[in-house]
């Protein structure tokens, strides 16, 4: 029997109605629920042939495990990560440069969560993570993702280390991002196909991870704090790298 997990908000459960409705197995919404919102779901759900049951809030609290569910919450298929031969199978059909997100052991569901929403902004082709000791697409992701959970390839691999190196001879391009290094972001080269590579909350990348990128580049801080959120020091790498390539594209 497939494994199902529960997802919540509209955000998070209008994408995955609109992107995989083959997946979810049941709807159930706040009884007086009836705004315009909560109607496009109806509607979605109606042409999918979802099952929809109006129900009273206690149960979607007991359902979402008390999560702030905004009165809808979904039961959907677990579709498993893509794999590594699933990556290279995919680069292999994309038909401009690779721009991919590597996080490496993010454990906090908000910041991939948010990590994921700003990889769908940028147009990022794939965010890939290790397997072990790192979030996964928990209910919380995707509800903080906002449906992109749904339109960003996710990818989990074992050995993140190899992972890169083969990147590496697929010629693509890996930059790290490291408080120690002395290379600023704004002076990189980020154009062609590239990775972008981040660490953990507070850690950083894994020794293995940063010594396999071809270079290491820092955010400028010129304030008194020393590091910035994950999520956020993605979102200033991605849009730098997109303000990059949309600069070459229009040059070209």
């Amino acid at each position: 029997m497939a494994q199902t997990h529960i997802i919540h908000g509209l955000h998070a459960v209008q994408s995955v109605l609109e992107h995989e409705a083959d997946t979810v197995k049941q709807l159930w919404m706040e009884h007086n629920r009836r705004d315009k919102r909560s109607q496009v779901l109806v509607r979605l759900a109606r042409d999918a042939r979802v099952p929809l049951q109006r129900v009273e809030r206690e149960l979607l609290d007991q359902k979402s495990g008390f999560a702030r569910h905004q009165g809808v919450v979904a039961e959907v298929s677990q579709q498993p990560a893509m794999d590594e031969a699933g990556l290279f199978a995919y680069l292999k059909d994309l038909q401009e440069p690779a721009f991919l997100l590597v996080l490496d052991g993010v454990q906090d569901p908000h910041n991939l969560g948010a990590c994921l929403r700003t990889a769908d902004a940028a147009g990022v082709h794939v965010l890939i993570a290790p397997r072990d000791s790192a979030c996964g697409l928990t209910s919380t992701v995707r509800k903080v993702a906002s449906g992109a959970a749904e339109t960003v390839p996710f990818v989990q691999v074992t050995n993140l280390a190899r992972t890169l190196k083969k990147l590496q001879a697929a010629g693509i391009w890996l930059v790290g991002t490291d408080l120690e290094t002395e290379a600023s972001l704004f002076q990189s080269d980020l154009t062609g196909p590239l990775a972008l590579v981040l660490g953990a909350e507070g850690k950083g990348m894994r020794r293995l991870t940063r010594e396999v990128c071809d270079s290491l580049v820092k955010l400028p801080m010129a304030g008194t704090v020393q590091s910035l959120n994950v999520s956020v020091s993605a979102g200033i790498c991605l849009y730098e790298a997109l303000r990059q390539r949309q600069l070459q594209e229009n040059n070209t």
